[in-house]
């Protein structure tokens, strides 16, 4: 059973289509990401899923009711903003329980649920405290206790660690999807960071300009992408994506992920343009003809601008695009 499915929906105003026409469906207990870049329509779509948008065209159904028409109260769903919205003047644990108390769910429940969440997020010690004596990272913790404190089925995330540090986020990632796991809850979260997408996904669903460009797992985007803008999206390098005489049909495109390129005896000849020293990785700029190649290789490598070097990777490694349409050809 889906827990969301979204059918046909379209978001328009006026001649904009912010949503255009797009249908996924969101198993129950599984991990959704709405990925793509700025302006794509991912918080659009969270937004009408919840409620908060109306829908121009289409369906919304949670389970197996159709909530379109219906507010966001009543569509058995909690969210999780990007600004964690905490009220100042209240305690965590005032805050935690803030949506039971205006549900007047009973002081012995309210009592109950708070401990349990605590538990589960570890805020047991900072109940007392108010939003301004707390971290980043524990505000964000809090917001999510109000969330999972609804026991809701479905929980919607709007770009939720974006005001973390990069340590904090890769901390928070893995507690956001241990913690969904271990409740079984249905999650839809908005990210624009692939990196976000394929570490926390069961399901990718990579939006351009209001339309869906591919819906898949991660691996799926990864090895097998759909379009010549998925293959240039997903990746920490992107997959470059060139035309090459002799390595290319007519009205195709080569693409080639940076890890599966290698520097040898043999192959494309090519110049290095740069070097960046990552620690564990190094990323090799490579000139060839007209195009620039992204090489990933391990630990430090010492290429001096300028130095002809040889490019080459196997076949099976090889990905061929319609330089027209973007469309994947093999």
């Amino acid at each position: 059973m889906s827990a969301i499915s979204v059918r046909g929906v379209t978001k328009a105003w006026e001649s904009a289509r912010a949503v255009d026409d797009i249908s996924f469906e969101a198993a129950a207990g599984r991990f959704v990401v709405l990925l793509g870049p700025s302006g794509c329509g991912k918080s659009t779509t969270l937004r009408l899923i919840a409620g908060l948008e109306d829908v121009s065209a289409g369906r919304v159904y949670i389970g197996e009711s159709d909530v379109t028409t219906l507010p966001p109260a009543r569509r058995g769903i909690a969210m999780v903003f990007q600004s964690y919205a905490l009220f100042p003047h209240l305690s965590v644990a005032e805050n935690i329980v803030f949506g039971l108390k205006v549900r007047r769910i009973d002081a012995a429940q309210r009592a109950l649920r708070l401990q349990r969440v605590a538990a589960l997020l570890g805020l047991e010690k900072l109940l007392e405290r108010k939003p301004s004596q707390l971290s980043g990272g524990q505000q964000q913790r809090v917001a999510l206790g109000r969330a999972i404190i609804a026991e809701a089925p479905v929980c919607l995330m709007d770009e939720p660690l974006s005001n973390l540090d990069a340590q904090l986020r890769q901390e928070m990632r893995r507690e956001i999807r241990a913690l969904q796991r271990k409740l079984g809850i249905t999650m839809v979260y908005v990210t624009h960071d692939q990196t976000e997408a394929m570490t926390m996904a069961d399901q990718v669903i990579l939006l351009r300009d209001g339309r869906i460009e591919q819906d898949g797992t991660p691996e799926e985007l990864y090895d097998r992408p759909a379009t010549a803008f998925t293959a240039r999206f997903i990746g920490t390098p992107p997959m470059n994506v060139v035309s090459l005489t002799g390595h290319t049909k007519a009205g195709q495109l080569l693409g080639v992920r940076p890890e599966d390129i290698s520097i040898s005896t043999e192959g494309l000849a090519a110049e290095v343009e740069g070097v960046e020293y990552l620690g564990a990785d190094s990323i090799v700029a490579c000139r060839a003809g007209t195009e620039t190649l992204i090489v990933r290789l391990p630990r430090a490598v010492h290429f001096a601008v300028g130095t002809p070097v040889k490019l080459s990777w196997n076949q099976e490694a090889a990905h061929y695009f319609d330089a027209a349409t973007g469309l994947r050809c093999s």
